[in-house]
């Protein structure tokens, strides 16, 4: 057997191949965790920011939503910003974790309660 090169054409780019970049390694605690739970869960179930009424997130009334997260911001001992940035973060947090989830109808609902709420407390 003769051992040629294979000749390219002129003209032809050469190819690069570039190696997989190597992925970061996590721990197997973290593994484990992250399978069933996720980190937004947490934040929802024990945030320090609010207190929150069950199912609030779940009305189809924007008042009632509004209502619920201005009372449960007030009467909060575990907030640590003022009662209207704490109720308002908590409702974007909700709106941006469920992403497109989110049905068009809910997504205006919420963004509704926004509105509301910024009534409620005067801003």
């Amino acid at each position: 057997m003769s051992s040629k090169k294979a000749v390219k054409p002129e003209g032809e780019a050469k190819r690069v191949s570039r190696a997989e970049p190597q992925q970061r390694k996590r721990g197997g605690a973290a593994n484990a965790r992250r399978s069933t739970r996720k980190w937004s869960g947490d934040v929802t179930e024990k945030s320090n920011a609010l207190d929150l009424q069950k199912g609030v997130f779940t009305s189809d009334s924007p008042e009632k939503i509004a209502k619920s997260l201005k009372h449960s911001a007030e009467v909060s001992h575990r907030r640590k910003a003022d009662p209207f940035r704490s109720a308002l973060s908590m409702l974007t947090f909700y709106i941006n974790r469920a992403g497109k989830n989110l049905s068009a109808g809910r997504r205006r609902t919420l963004m509704a309660a926004k509105d509301q709420l910024r009534r409620l407390f005067g801003h």
